[in-house]
């Protein structure tokens, strides 16, 4: 037999496979910004400019499509194995896009790449929870909060440099390298817990879920930007939303090995924490989609240095989420964080929500750092909240219900935010000077005055959470099972 861990791992030996596993979460999470930065220079060479926002939509549905498929398929078969797998998706994707003939070729080879940034994203936090027991996750959250921050930063930077030192098509091979250290690190250093049994698929589950979820994003997508939100478009996708989900939950309920097992959602700290995630999804996606956008264009912030706008957010979010780890793994508590990470998520937008044409940086900027507070706080407390609600037979489906709706959150907000703002500038256009600006900082407070009332939701909730004791052991090694045989029985 052939355990994949058999003992407890010292800190520098998970520290040295986290280092391979982070690696991978920071590819997929540079990908996006080096992309975006790289766009307009991608249009002028294969045109398609009505289908770019599909460079984006292709990308993010496909990977939260497949998050909770990834999800289960590492609970069922080995994680390791699941883990290395959507690297390769991923690199294959980065392949392909970097070799698009077409905007039309380029959209689908995105979506390749989602498909694997969904099973590494939701891969690793089940692979740390596999690693690390929730008591003990707060050495290494600083780890995590790295990773984040240096992708939210160095994405944009990166994806400047390539964009005006080499061709466009480096946005797409720079993963190359990075993706094949992740992998080959990963593949020798990984050791996890591993089950073998007889398995079923659920496949209508899982189609049922794709259909749910590829129409919730398209509306989001689509209404009130490309179709009215009472047109026959909208309406249509939010009637299949509606059957899709219901038909997902009645197939679910009577599934051998559900995709999403709902036995999970009973548990109401899980529950709570898929929601703060959620949360976490809409600021931290709206934030760094909409703030730099207001600095560059109302404060006359270079864009060249688009990463570097977000400092502000960014420091206190890995300097806090240090010591929150720190504090959770001495005391085991966690509540409280998130508590103090909804109000401070909350205050920072309503402070954002008031800005006009005349404020200035340093307002912004004191408005960024209480949302780094705040998602410093509780952003990574809801994977591990959600990990130790849970067997370790159903870790992955936590952290995939997490990163499920993290990514929903994400998608679905700034899709809502991206509506609010396009209404308020319609009809004003650059050229008209002041009133355009005003109308821009009128649209980007709109943004935040919606999700400062999501923000104070959040803060509800967290009241709700209970102080369950965090596991302080290691996980412990689960023996693999033979397929049932004669001599078994």
């Amino acid at each position: 037999m052939s355990a994949e861990m058999t003992e407890t791992n010292s800190a520098r030996q998970i520290r040295s496979v986290l280092a391979g596993v982070l690696l991978a979460m920071l590819l997929a999470m540079l990908d996006n910004a080096i992309v975006g930065t790289a766009m307009p220079t991608i249009v002028r060479e294969l045109g398609g400019l009505s289908h770019v926002a599909w460079v984006v939509t292709a990308y993010t549905l496909l990977s939260a499509i497949s998050t909770p498929v990834w999800a289960k398929l590492g609970d069922l078969y080995s994680r390791k194995t699941v883990f290395l797998s959507a690297i390769g998706v991923f690199l294959i994707g980065s392949v392909l896009a970097g070799a698009s003939w077409s905007m039309p070729a380029l959209i689908g080879f995105r979506a390749v790449q989602g498909l694997g940034a969904g099973g590494i994203a939701v891969t690793a936090f089940a692979v740390i929870g596999a690693l690390v027991p929730p008591r003990e996750r707060g050495k290494y959250q600083g780890m995590t909060a790295t990773a984040m921050a240096v992708g939210t930063i160095g994405g944009p930077l990166l994806g400047g440099v390539i964009t005006d030192g080499l061709d466009w098509r480096w946005a797409f091979y720079i993963n190359i390298p990075l993706g094949l250290l992740a992998f080959a690190w990963s593949w020798w250093r990984l050791e996890l817990p591993v089950l073998r049994r007889k398995v079923t698929i659920d496949y209508a589950g899982i189609l049922t879920l794709t259909v749910a979820i590829a129409a919730l994003v398209l509306i989001a997508t689509w209404g009130g930007v490309d179709y009215a939100w009472l047109s026959a478009q909208i309406i249509g996708l939010a009637v299949l939303a509606v059957a899709a989900s219901a038909a997902f939950l009645v197939i679910e309920r009577r599934a051998a090995d559900p995709v999403i097992p709902l036995r999970i959602f009973r548990t109401r700290n899980l529950t709570l924490a898929a929601l703060t995630a959620l949360v976490g999804g809409v600021i931290m996606f709206g934030s760094v989609l909409y703030l730099p956008l207001f600095q560059q264009t109302v404060q006359g912030a270079s864009a060249a240095n688009s990463g570097l706008l977000l400092l502000p957010m960014m420091i206190p979010l890995l300097v806090v989420s240090q010591i929150v780890g720190k504090r959770m793994t001495a005391t085991g508590k966690y509540k409280i964080f998130f508590i103090l990470g909804g109000l401070f998520l909350t205050v920072g937008a309503v402070l954002l929500a008031t800005v006009d044409a005349e404020t200035g940086r340093l307002t912004t900027g004191f408005a960024m750092a209480l949302l780094g507070t705040g998602l410093g706080f509780s952003m990574q407390l809801s994977t591990a909240v959600a990990q130790n609600s849970v067997a370790m037979a159903n870790i992955g489906a936590a952290s995939g219900a997490v990163t499920l709706f993290r990514t929903l959150g994400g998608s679905i907000g700034v899709a809502a935010f991206g509506s609010l703002f396009t209404r308020t500038l319609h009809g004003h256009v650059p050229t008209e000077g002041h009133g355009y600006l005003a109308a821009f900082a009128t649209g980007t407070g709109h943004v935040f005055l919606a999700a400062a009332a999501i923000c104070a939701l959040g803060f509800l909730i967290a009241w709700f959470i209970e102080e369950v004791p965090l596991r302080g052991k290691a996980p412990e090694p689960v023996a693999i099972d033979k397929p049932e045989t004669k001599a078994a029985a």
